[in-house]
């Protein structure tokens, strides 16, 4: 090799390797960064799990999310889909356009004190489920990655959506059949847990209502002749669904609460309501469960000679799993790793390991990431789901609560309002962060990502959301 060659290489070979040091200097800024603001996150964050907004009642908490934002440089456009705690927060301009997605709606009755034993802190809702971490973990994500955007010059757009009720309200299906996601390239979310895993997910498809009974009122022992009990339409429908069970797919599961069932004993009641969930991991057959849920509450009322009618309240798809984008989540999640906790965390963690039925907890969960997996079977759902079918979209879970622990527990509860719940929020900003850059960066990525989208998504799709065109459901908490 002639001298001017050996130089030329040797030239090219310093070029890649300072260049691959610059890049690794610059990620390492953006963890720097979020962790040096760790703790502002995590008084926004314990802000909004002291507010315990319920869904589409969480103007304070998206507030507080919209002024992070807009003090950081983003351009809030807000009360979007005819949803006044809904918006998005953007940063840039072109392609490719990345979102990510935030929550803060609190659950009713789950009321909690963070400590470690059962103790109501005396309100109508609790963070059980950590969305107070997921919307404040993701609006992090989204200033440490529009802080790399702008100290790199890097063309793109940067979205953070303000997506409330995702218990039951289902606002990201309203957004998706706004259109507000379809001109997004990828769009990112991820959720609290008690282990930190980024495998393919799954969820269920859902759709829930409020079935509405109308009879006659009556005394009950003075002129029970009289009264046609809207109750008795009530369970006499609950009885029927019942017996389905038998007699449906295996994994279909169906629950209800009776949300009104009149007032005193003494009085037939002229009103009653129950409120149902049906889920399947196929929106098509969960479709078919539901007629015939319909199916046995007209019956109940002819049985029972009252009237009802129903509305349906949410209905969400399944998740589309993208294993081109959960390959490299995997890979950041291991990058960042899991957390460690210190005595005063421990010592926590072990009272609230011991209300599990467990001698102590089994903190490796929460130090190390779970190894990948391509598949997985799917218990809860989320309206994430019809994002899912719109545009290619990728998530994971990071250990907020103590190894164990179930959503929607006074444990999920207790833990989400420490410094668990912070440490564990933080593990996602940086993963969020680090995968938004890949994505910025990586224009094959993107690329690779959208046909496999249309592959799974099959040629034909045409996104019709399950709950119709009804308005959204403000009002379905109260």
């Amino acid at each position: 090799m002639s001298d001017l060659k050996k130089s030329l290489v040797l030239g090219a070979l310093t070029l890649f390797v300072s260049t691959g040091i610059h890049a690794q200097k610059n990620l390492d800024a953006v963890l720097n960064n979020l962790d040096a603001k760790s703790e502002s996150y995590g008084e926004i964050a314990q802000t909004i799990w002291d507010l315990a907004e319920m869904g589409y009642q969480e103007e304070k908490s998206a507030a507080l999310l919209q002024k992070t934002l807009a003090d950081a440089g983003f351009i809030i456009n807000k009360g979007l889909a005819s949803i006044p705690t809904a918006f998005i927060a953007e940063y840039g301009s072109g392609s490719p356009i990345i979102g990510i997605m935030g929550e803060y709606d609190a659950l009713p009755g789950l009321s909690q004190q963070a400590v470690p034993e059962k103790k109501s802190a005396g309100k109508a809702a609790g963070h059980a489920c950590g969305h107070h971490l997921f919307g404040t973990a993701s609006a992090a994500a989204a200033i440490a990655a529009k802080e790399w955007m702008k100290t790199n010059n890097t063309k793109g757009t940067l979205r953070f959506y303000g997506t409330p009720a995702e218990e039951g309200g289902g606002a990201k299906v309203y957004m998706s059949r706004e259109g507000l996601f379809d001109d997004v390239d990828v769009a990112l979310h991820w959720h609290p847990s008690s282990q930190n895993a980024a495998s393919a997910a799954a969820a269920l498809s859902n759709i829930s209502a409020k079935f509405r009974f109308y009879g006659v009122s009556a005394h009950a022992a003075g002129a029970p002749e009289r009264g046609r009990s809207s109750l008795d339409g009530i369970e006499a429908m609950n009885n029927m669904v019942n017996l389905m069970r038998e007699h449906i797919p295996q994994e279909t599961r169906i629950h209800y609460v009776i949300t009104d069932g009149g007032k005193a004993p003494n009085v037939v009641p002229d009103f009653a309501e129950v409120y149902y969930y049906a889920r399947h991991n196929r929106r098509d057959v969960v479709k078919s469960i539901f007629d015939r849920i319909v199916k046995a509450a007209e019956g109940a009322a002819l049985g029972t000679g009252t009237t009802m009618d129903y509305e349906i309240v949410n209905g969400v798809y399944e998740l589309l799993p993208n294993l081109t984008l959960q390959k490299v989540v995997h890979d950041n999640l291991t990058q960042v790793g899991g957390v460690e906790y210190s005595a005063e965390e421990k010592s926590f963690a072990d009272k609230i390991a011991i209300s599990l039925g467990q001698e102590s907890a089994n903190l490796a969960k929460a130090k190390n990431v779970q190894p990948y997996k391509e598949t997985a079977r799917a218990y809860g759902s989320t309206d994430v789901g019809d994002v899912s079918f719109v545009v290619p979209t990728v998530g994971f879970g990071t250990a907020t609560w103590v190894p164990g622990t179930s959503a929607h527990s006074w444990q999920a509860v207790a833990a989400g309002g420490t410094s668990i719940g912070n440490k564990g929020m933080m593990v996602a900003a940086k993963t969020l962060a680090l995968t938004a850059i890949n994505l910025f960066q990586d224009s094959e990525l993107v690329q690779k990502a959208k046909e496999e989208f249309q592959e799974r998504r099959g040629a034909n799709f045409k996104y019709i959301p399950l709950l119709g065109d009804r308005a959204p459901a403000l009002d379905y908490r109260n």
